[in-house]
């Protein structure tokens, strides 16, 4: 017997689900659109692929929707849903993109590189979100955007935090700005000041880069005018490894906002004042991400050592299962978890947060490249890939 209950709540789901889902994909041919511009305008090499992000797109065309049409109530349900749900399924498929066979590439010296120009990233804007006095849950969101990497960092983060959905647009607006800027700019700084080592080179980009598609962007441009293909590669490499810090930065980040809130609650007593426990820094989600990189993991490794991944599929299959089913989660669940974000998020709250912010996610970002430039002047001719 159906329960009629249920049908009622899911049909409820249905208009803010379907919408979501239009500006998602509204949003992935915007961005399609945008990059297919830059290469005409011959910004992008023929072969690259769009640098801008269709998640970004697609907030930003919900913004649009939220703030000049009156959406009725009927839509709040399945943009809530959205939000929510496929948000945390994305960020668990994401766990599929990144190995930890990539991050061994580096070697003993490489990955304390990227560690330290995340801890810079983090620590540099959690100090000028305090010093300024600006919201503790917008400053952890850019912390972690401009640390690990961009847009999903944030988003994984946001829900941890409970951060709102105007904190969460206003942060990845913040951070597309700056790494677009920098994918624009570091390929040319990075010839400048590493032509003779393409490793060096490479390493730059995807620790300076915000986002992943911002960093294979900007090594692409760096191949186009400088024929380096190999930097492509070594950018390519560190990001993903960047990446992967996802796991114990969410956690750690979370710690600290509750930390810093009960701080300022010295006052307040009871369970109000205690912080959450331990276990509450590591969501599910984030497990799930675990889970499914160690498996991309021991499916590569048993690739590798018998020509089959856990014995049973070869290369092109085991490719094809793990790459469409991240790719799912990154491009499609995720870019309507965020749509719904756009769609939740009134323009006018924007005025309330005001500039400041900005000014800390540039000096971040400034920063960042900078602690990356002097690491890896001194320290990069130990990395080999």
């Amino acid at each position: 017997m159906i329960n009629t209950n249920k049908w009622h709540s899911i049909l409820k789901l249905l208009p803010g689900v379907i919408l979501c889902l239009a500006v998602m994909f509204i949003g992935i041919y915007g961005a399609e659109f945008i990059g297919f511009v830059m290469i005409k305008a011959g910004l992008l090499s023929p072969e690259s692929e769009t640098p801008v992000s269709g998640i970004f797109v697609a907030i930003i065309i919900g913004i649009i929707i939220r703030n000049t049409i009156n959406l009725s109530e009927g839509f709040s349900k399945g943009i809530s849903f959205s939000v929510r749900y496929a948000l945390r399924a994305g960020i668990i498929l994401l766990g599929l993109r990144l190995s930890l066979v990539e991050a061994l590439k580096l070697g003993a010296f490489g990955i304390p590189l990227i560690v330290a120009c995340i801890a810079a990233g983090l620590f540099i804007t959690l100090y000028l979100t305090h010093k300024m006095k600006q919201s503790n849950r917008l400053g952890t969101l850019i912390a972690t955007g401009t640390g690990i990497c961009g847009v999903t960092a944030i988003m994984a983060t946001s829900p941890v935090i409970k951060a709102k959905e105007d904190e969460i647009s206003y942060a990845v607006a913040n951070i597309t700005i700056f790494g677009l800027t920098g994918m624009m700019l570091y390929p040319f700084l990075a010839n400048f000041l590493f032509a003779d080592d393409p490793i060096k080179a490479g390493m730059f980009l995807g620790t300076a880069i915000h986002d992943t598609a911002q960093v294979t962007g900007a090594a692409l441009i760096y191949d186009q005018f400088f024929q380096t293909e190999a930097v492509v590669d070594v950018a390519t490499v560190t990001k993903l490894t960047r990446n992967l810090f996802i796991i114990a930065i969410i956690p750690l980040v979370s710690y600290l906002f509750f930390k810093n809130k009960r701080g300022k609650n010295k006052e307040t007593a009871g369970e109000e004042n205690q912080l959450p426990k331990w276990y509450s820094f590591i969501p599910l989600f984030v497990i799930g991400f675990l889970l499914l990189s160690l498996l991309r993991t021991i499916g590569d490794v048993t690739l590798e050592n018998t020509d089959a991944a856990f014995g049973l599929f070869g290369q092109d299959t085991w490719t094809g299962i793990y790459s469409n089913a991240s790719s799912f989660g990154t491009t499609y669940l995720l870019g309507m978890a965020m749509a719904g974000v756009g769609l939740s998020t009134n323009f006018a709250a924007f005025k309330g947060i005001g500039i400041k912010p900005f000014y800390i996610g540039f000096t971040a970002a400034v920063s960042v490249g900078i602690v990356s430039i002097v690491l890896i002047s001194l320290f990069g001719h130990f990395v080999t890939i």
